[in-house]
């Protein structure tokens, strides 16, 4: 049993639920009560923190990620952080910056990095083999977020149902000539987040009996200013659909922009959906598949220690898989 069991048959967020458990603060009577009753039916308790120093000796763990500065990421590592230092953990974050060098640097010296942690929280950090080998030998605890087919516990979203959930929606209110703006990643690597939502976006036509026309399929990275240049491109040189699927927020935020600068909007001229639901997507009236971005940093965080408690523990690594949901707002509506 996890917390994801946990917090699943009581209804409320991982988050919540983890701070149910240790008995900390800001939980109301009702949740915690809720927490019980269904950590009991589990058979669920939490690590004590007193026993955190079980897997290392210097009470500290690594938090690294590709940027510091991106929304997702400061969602996810402040949600783990919180669950960290519930267990007596300092947390240090490492950010790579996005810059190649600052990897290579990292992980060519995690002697170095096991004399100050004592485990690593992998926030869609994409490693090749010779980086994954070299982790899983260096003797440090391992969890992440957002990777694929690693040798330590994982937990994400299922990036490729989230795309087809989208594109569905889209096909759904009768729009059948659809454009996507994707991202790509490097191969070989364990990020393949952009290729699962190509994947999804292809089934979702597939299922309709439709085809992917490859002009309408614009690589527009995960920023806004990605997205700007993508969809203006897709409009000014190619032809206009009716709809498009954003690979995430981000970058609909920047078609949003492209649509205002030629004088068009969404949904009028064209309906529009992303993937994450950054706290901007509520004020801009953006549809969405929001995915819980915080339980997966707080989830992720919960299995390191775990694992740090416990560093004979026989279970095999595994991959956690969270729900998605659709968030209809007003850039979307049926064609007409």
């Amino acid at each position: 049993m996890t917390i994801q069991d946990v917090a699943a048959l009581s209804g409320l967020s991982i988050c919540t639920v983890s701070r149910a458990l240790r008995h900390l603060p800001n939980v109301s009577e009702k949740a915690q009560a809720k927490v019980t009753d269904a950590a009991a039916k589990l058979g669920y308790k939490a690590s004590s923190a007193a026993a955190r120093l079980a897997g290392g000796t210097t009470g500290a763990v690594a938090i690294v990620v590709p940027t510091a500065t991106a929304w997702y990421f400061a969602r996810a590592v402040e949600a783990a952080e919180e669950v960290l230092a519930d267990s007596g953990y300092d947390t240090v974050l490492v950010s790579l910056r996005n810059r190649p060098s600052v990897q290579r640097k990292l992980f060519g010296d995690l002697a170095g990095l096991a004399q100050r942690v004592d485990g690593v929280l992998l926030l869609n950090v994409a490693l090749d083999g010779g980086e994954i080998a070299a982790l899983e030998a260096s003797g440090l605890a391992v969890a992440s977020v957002g990777m694929h087919a690693v040798p330590w516990d994982n937990v994400g979203i299922d990036d490729q149902e989230a795309a087809r959930q989208a594109t569905g929606h889209l096909l759904g209110l009768g729009h059948w000539d659809l454009a996507m703006l994707a991202g790509r990643e490097q191969e070989g690597r364990s990020v393949v987040t952009a290729d699962a939502r190509r994947r999804g976006f292809e089934l979702a036509l597939a299922e309709h009996e439709l085809t992917v026309d490859p002009d309408l399929v614009l690589d527009a990275g995960s920023s806004i200013e990605g997205g700007r240049r993508a969809m203006t491109e897709l409009i000014e040189n190619r032809r206009m659909p009716t709809a498009v699927f954003a690979g995430c927020d981000e970058t609909a935020f920047g078609a949003l922009m492209a649509l205002r600068d030629l004088g068009l909007s969404a949904p009028k001229n064209v309906s529009l959906i992303g993937i994450d639901d950054h706290q901007m997507s509520w004020l801009l009236g953006l549809t969405t598949i929001a995915q819980p971005v915080a339980d997966q940093g707080a989830f992720a965080a919960n299995l390191l220690i775990e694992r740090l408690h416990h560093p004979g523990n026989q279970n095999p690594p595994a991959a956690h898989l969270l729900e998605t949901k659709l968030v209809e707002r007003r850039s979307t509506r049926r064609r007409r």
